[in-house]
This record gives structure tokens, C-alpha cells and sequence, in this order.
């Protein structure tokens, strides 16, 4: 019998579909550990924000659907759950495009993270943990969410996620947008929620060098497929990955995982 604890979040095999004919995932399995931050790294339509999606129950809300496979959290099946029992269950997922809501408050913003809670006072605690962790919200608490910096939703969205005590979050594209001293700022923020709290982190992220900074394990996702894993330093290392993200084909059109990697083949036997 193998002593290596079960994963907080084991996705197997998972086949996705929208609307009934466009296959978008092809088999795709991963795990998160408890207590770890797991990176999801690829381009523009990977698979990434769908992998995200499936696993919180929002795909339903897109035409999509998950016809293959299984997902559980601590063996709890988690395919065809509403997003709000998926919720309950430990999972928040925070969306691209730090949806908040702009007609109301930052504060107002962060106390519906706390929807299911029926006790005021612990919403309270749970609200002024935040603040500790976002201060510049604290500051911005009374001011309409429509009406803060790109950086400023970001900690909203990721603080309204922090109300609902999940087990797991998962953040999609944090950086997107964010200046490079914000992006580094959120990603330290996310690594102390992780390590003070025990939020468990899955990450899909097009930047691979903020990703690995903070991300014990990655996967590599292209055309709905994993094509790589392995921990920080493995893909870190990987020569292909490096050329992946970095490389530019004589077009100037960024070449595939695998057009890189069967180049590379083939320029060692020829060697």
C-alpha cells in the first residue's frame, strides 16, 4: 500500500463538451494536495479557464458539460453539483476578469463572500481577516467596486472568495491586466493565505514565471490536453517549456508545446 496521502482535489480523465459538439477537454486528470498550490499554465485557449470551470460547477452556466471522467474533492464526487453546493463543499473559484460587483461597496462586495454564513458576528471576524491581508481594501471600503484600480477588484474578488472559508480556490489569470508590482503583491498575498490559513491553490496562469515562483507543481495545458507535469523545479528547468513560453517561430506566431519539443527530437538524433 502507498503512503501518499489522498489528494484534496483529484480531477481523472475529464472529457468536456459545449454545446453538445465542440470537445474542448480531452482527458484531462490532475491533483491538488491539501494544503499546496497547483499551477495550470498554457496559452489563450488551452483549456485552462474550462478545467477551472468544470470543477466548480459553472460550465452548466456556458453550454458546457462534462460528459466524461470524474472529479472529487476528498472523494466527494463533485460532476453534475450546482455551483453553490460545490461552494459549501470548499471550492470558490475566482473568475477571470475580477468580476465584482460595481454598483455596490467594496465592503458590500466582500460580505456577500459570505452568503452562507447566518452568523453576523463570525462575518464580522471573517471581514476584518481580510482587511489584515488586504489593508488597501480596508482604506477603500466604502468606495463603489466600479470605482477602484484593476489591482483593488483583484483583492476583492480573491477577498469575497476568502469570506466563503474555502478549502480550495481557484484563481483564474490573476495577472491579467495588473501591473508587474501588483501581480507580485497578489501572488504574496495568495502565498500567505496558503501557508497561514491552509488554503489549497489552483492556478491557471499564462504567466509561467510568476506562476513557478510560488506553485509547487505544474501542469502544462495545450488544445484541451496536459502535456507535461512535474514540480517547481522539473518545469522550471525543462528546456522545452522555457521555449514554449519564450520562443518565437520565424513568423513571429508562438509555437506548440509539441512542434518544440518534436523539433528538439529530432535536432538530438540528428546530432
Amino acid at each position: 500500500m502507498s503512503d501518499t496521502p489522498a489528494p484534496l482535489l483529484a480531477v481523472n480523465n475529464v472529457e468536456v463538451i459545449y454545446d453538445h459538439v465542440i470537445l474542448v477537454l480531452k482527458g484531462v486528470s490532475l491533483a491538488v494536495p491539501g494544503g499546496g498550490i497547483v499551477a495550470l499554465l498554457g496559452a489563450n485557449g488551452a483549456g485552462k479557464s474550462t478545467t477551472l470551470k468544470a470543477i466548480s460547477g459553472l460550465l452548466r452556466t456556458e453550454r458546457g458539460e462534462v460528459t466524461k471522467g470524474s472529479i472529487e474533492l476528498q472523494g466527494v464526487p463533485l460532476r453534475r453539483k450546482d455551483p453553490s453546493d460545490v461552494v459549501r463543499l470548499g471550492i470558490v473559484q475566482v473568475m477571470e476578469g475580477r468580476h465584482v460587483f460595481e454598483h455596490l461597496t467594496v465592503e458590500e462586495n466582500l460580505l456577500t463572500g459570505a452568503y452562507s454564513q447566518r452568523d453576523g458576528r463570525a462575518a464580522k471576524r471573517d471581514l476584518e481577516m481580510v482587511y489584515a491581508y488586504f489593508p488597501r481594501l480596508r482604506e477603500r471600503r466604502g468606495v463603489g467596486a466600479g470605482y477602484v484600480s484593476g489591482g483593488e477588484q483583484q483583492m476583492v474578488a480573491i477577498g469575497r472568495a476568502l469570506m466563503a472559508h474555502p478549502k480550495l480556490m481557484l484563481l483564474d489569470e490573476p495577472s491579467m491586466g495588473l501591473a508587474p508590482m501588483l501581480v507580485h503583491e497578489i501572488f504574496e498575498i495568495v502565498s500567505r493565505l496558503n501557508r497561514e490559513e491552509g488554503v489549497s491553490v489552483l492556478l491557471a496562469e499564462q504567466n509561467a514565471s510568476i506562476a513557478l515562483r510560488f506553485a509547487d507543481y505544474a501542469y502544462v495545458m495545450e488544445n484541451g490536453r496536459v502535456v507535461l507535469d512535474g514540480d517547481r523545479k522539473t518545469i522550471s528547468e525543462n528546456e522545452d517549456i522555457k521555449e514554449f513560453y519564450l520562443g518565437l517561430s520565424g513568423v513571429g506566431q508562438r509555437r506548440s508545446y509539441r512542434d518544440v519539443k518534436h523539433y528538439r527530437r529530432r535536432k538530438r538524433w540528428l546530432s
